[in-house]
């Protein structure tokens, strides 16, 4: 079988993470660290691609592996229009989208410092499920008002190569399975995935769904909007206790899940009522998902970082096992999930896709 050599890129806030693979097999991975005296000359996160590019071209470099070996460059997507998952090819189009939008991500310079490698080398770029993916049927985007409508902003990537890895290991093919899907990290998202598609899914950004150290999660409506409007509190400081704020850090002051294990194993009452409260609401959140395929399904999948987390684990376990074989997938490996994006690309396996800037395609590319 012939060799690909696959860059991946996944740039973060204060860092860039880049990874070498040979077909499936990691032979590079470095976390670029950025300072904050190097980052605050920059006006903004786009403002950052030229001196990103230059790091990583430098760290490549002065690698062993010859940037000549690289077949394409796959970065982490960014924050695009809706579009159905899968590999897709980067474009003029999709970056002149992503410099000039207004709402600002760390992933967006993914695509972009792709690009801008794969120019250097002389390969195409990609990017691979990202945040936006988009495959809820209608039904499930329909709320009890008419001007909100619920949408698709989920951990991709890692659901979907959780999804995969897990139908390889059953010997079923991706797209014959149903599955559900948690993502546990800083934010929770859970999918349900039917025949290949995510058809409905929390949009863990905004706060819907389970609560997480860092998410609010869904809060009872009235209670919400009477709280919202006792003029104590900007809208940027109500978003921000929804997203960043909110959940165990707002109950407990620390998002560090270890901490707060460490107190739940010192007898604090209030740190395990709200250990066994997340517990609680993320395995709620797992079986209000099986109706949507009847019932029938492959397997429930956990992922992410708390999926390390073997009390936590044994707690959901035991609420959900009922509904179907429980596997547990501890952690995440962005770069080996974009890399095989780019390899189902190379070997054939996977036609990538064009992204156009449409405002609600849903996967119409």
């Amino acid at each position: 079988m012939k060799s690909y050599y696959i860059l991946a890129i996944n740039p973060g806030s204060t860092s860039t993470k880049i990874g070498i693979f040979r077909n499936t097999k990691s032979i590079l991975s470095e976390n670029i660290s950025h300072s904050v005296s190097d980052l605050e000359k920059f006006n903004s996160i786009m403002d950052q691609k030229e001196f990103r590019t230059k790091i990583v071209m430098d760290t490549l470099n002065k690698s062993e592996i010859p940037v000549s070996k690289i077949d394409a460059v796959v970065g982490r997507g960014g924050l695009l229009t809706p579009m159905r998952s899968g590999t897709y090819k980067v474009n003029n189009e999709m970056i002149s989208f992503l410099t000039n939008n207004l709402l600002e991500h760390a992933s967006s310079l993914g695509a972009i410092l792709a690009y801008n490698i794969a120019t250097n080398i002389g390969v195409k770029a990609y990017i691979v499920d990202p945040v936006v993916v988009d495959e809820m049927e209608p039904i499930a985007k329909i709320t009890g008002i008419p001007e909100i409508r619920k949408i698709s902003i989920f951990h991709a990537l890692n659901q979907k190569a959780a999804a995969r890895e897990v139908a390889k290991r059953i010997k079923k093919k991706y797209n014959k399975c149903n599955f559900i899907v948690a993502h546990l990290g800083g934010g929770i998202t859970i999918g349900v995935h039917k025949k290949g598609l995510v058809i409905d899914v929390n949009n863990g950004l905004n706060g819907d769904g389970p609560f997480s150290p860092e998410r609010a999660g869904s809060i009872p409506t009235w209670s919400l909007i009477e709280w919202a409007t006792t003029g104590l509190y900007s809208l940027p400081d109500l978003k921000k206790r929804i997203t960043g704020k909110g959940g165990i850090v707002a109950h407990l002051g620390t998002n560090n899940m270890k901490e707060v294990t460490g107190m739940v194993k010192k007898g604090d009452k209030k740190a395990i009522d709200v250990y066994n409260a997340l517990g609680y609401n993320i395995a709620k959140g797992i079986g209000a998902l099986a109706p949507v395929v009847n019932g029938k399904l492959d397997a429930i999948i956990i992922t992410g970082g708390l999926a390390f987390d073997k009390d936590l684990m044994s707690m959901i376990k035991r609420r959900i096992k009922y509904l179907a074989p429980v596997l547990i997938l501890p952690g995440e490996d962005e770069l080996a999930a974009l890399s095989k994006g780019g390899l189902r690309v190379l070997r054939g396996e996977e036609k990538p896709k064009i992204w156009k800037n449409k405002e609600s395609n849903n996967g119409t590319n």
